[in-house]
C-alpha cells in the first residue's frame, strides 16, 4: 500500500470527511514522525510499533561491480521495530 491508496482508504471509511482533510492528516502524522526521528527522539505506537534512530559506523564496504574496497561513511538510519499485536495479527493472518 501506498500513500495515496491509504487515503483513498481512509477516505472511503469516513465518507463525512473531505479527502483533502485526511490527507493533510496523514502528512501531519509522517511529517511529526520524521521531525521526531531528526531530533533523535524514539516514536512509540503501542501496539502498532516503535520507530528509532541507529547508528551505523564508518566501515569499509565492497563495489559488486568492480569488486574494489570502498570507504562507507557513518550514518544514522531510521529503524523500526513491531509491536506485538501488530506481530500476532500478522502471524495469525498467514496462518
Amino acid at each position: 500500500m501506498i500513500k495515496s491508496e491509504l487515503i483513498t482508504k481512509l477516505a472511503e471509511a469516513n465518507p463525512h470527511l473531505f479527502q483533502r482533510d485526511i490527507e493533510r492528516v496523514v502528512n501531519a502524522i509522517l511529517d511529526e514522525i520524521t521531525d521526531a526521528l531528526v531530533r533523535g527522539d524514539r516514536v512509540e505506537l503501542r501496539g502498532f510499533g516503535a520507530f528509532s534512530v541507529r547508528h551505523r559506523p564508518a566501515r569499509a564496504g565492497r563495489n559488486p561491480r568492480t569488486g574494489a574496497t570502498v570507504a562507507v561513511k557513518e550514518k544514522h538510519v531510521p529503524f523500526f521495530k513491531t509491536g506485538k499485536e501488530l506481530r500476532e495479527r500478522v502471524d495469525t493472518s498467514r496462518g
